[in-house]
């Protein structure tokens, strides 16, 4: 099809062109309208025509229209789960660069028996009790060859007395018969002793001998999952997957950080959401006292100014030592 010749430059009156318009309309075929619209220019395409704005009768339907429901968020991704995880260690860093193992102790021998002590009972109850233990058994030798019942008397504050005096008399003759009386420095040896586990071996090698390790006790657990990093109430296999979202150098001082916050702020029962540092990184905020004021309340040993766990707490604590058994009236 072509395009008729224009007659001259003259141009259309408005009566001229609406008679055009209308002769145009009423000669063209219903099957052929799209034809027509493009018979002003055969040789090159034409742009797709504009979808027509919508009627009011169309508004209307649209705005009763019922609203689609929101896309679920996409989950996290393993890389976004890393990177963030990192950041809170690095925070945690920042809020408690303090950190350290709260039980008092000397010697990796001293360490041990306070931490199988620590089992079932807090840190300060262990603390106040193994004074008096190490003043009288003050070495693998001397504890082994106690009597039982004076053991027993001695840490009955830690509750578990009995099984406890069996654990502890056990792993000294084991270290006086097999390791000559000193406490080993490996993770396979370390576990061979009567009431030592993987949590206990990695306080003892983390804290004594610079052994990096990752201690799942039951604040890290609570933690680790409220954080998303694992989904396992297994502590071997939390261990497992901790250990591949940091470096080997963070395992000791992670642990630290971790068990920190969980004792102080982020509580089993009611967590002090209101008043922690990090719940811009935290996928449970909410679950805890939100209110700010209520929150800080909430706060435990240094955090709510009270004393901290050990009797002769590190350089560079912040807090008060904790009261010796019996200062308090216990």
């Amino acid at each position: 099809m072509t395009s008729p010749k224009k007659t001259g430059p003259a141009k259309e009156t408005k009566a001229t062109g609406s008679a055009k318009a209308a002769k145009s309309a009423g000669s063209a075929k219903p099957a052929k309208s799209a034809a027509s619209k493009s018979a002003g220019s055969a040789t090159s395409p034409q742009p797709a025509a504009t979808p027509k704005a919508p009627t009011a009768s169309r508004k209307a339907s649209t705005a009763a229209a019922p609203a689609k429901p929101a896309k679920p968020a996409k989950p996290e991704s393993r890389l976004a789960m890393v990177r963030r995880a990192r950041r809170i260690n690095r925070e945690l860093a920042e809020v408690f660069p303090y950190a350290h193992p709260e039980l008092d102790f000397r010697s990796p021998f001293e360490l041990l028996v306070a931490t199988v002590l620590s089992a079932q009972t807090t840190d300060l109850r262990v603390n106040q009790t193994t004074p008096a233990l190490f003043a009288k058994y003050p070495t693998p030798e001397d504890l082994a060859a106690a009597v039982p019942e004076e053991v027993e008397e001695l840490i009955r504050p830690t509750g578990f007395f009995r099984a406890k005096t069996k654990s502890i008399m056990g792993l000294a003759a084991a270290l006086r018969d097999d390791f000559a009386g000193e406490v080993p420095g490996r993770l396979e040896d370390l576990v061979k002793l009567p009431g030592v586990g993987r949590k206990t071996a990695f306080v003892v090698l983390g804290n004594a001998f610079g052994v990096p390790g990752i201690t799942v006790d039951t604040h890290f657990m609570r933690l680790v999952r409220r954080w998303r990093w694992t989904e396992s109430e297994d502590p071997v296999k939390i261990e497992a997957e901790v250990a591949t979202i940091f470096p080997k150098s963070e395992w000791t001082m992670l642990s630290h950080r971790v068990i920190f916050h969980g004792r102080r702020i982020c509580h089993a029962r009611k967590p002090a959401c209101g008043a922690c540092p990090i719940t811009h990184l935290c996928p449970s905020y909410g679950e805890g006292e939100t209110d700010p004021e209520k929150a800080r309340k909430l706060l435990k040993y240094e955090m709510g100014g009270l004393p901290g766990q050990r009797l002769d707490p590190p350089p560079g604590y912040p807090g008060r030592p904790a009261p010796p058994l019996g200062a308090n009236g216990d």
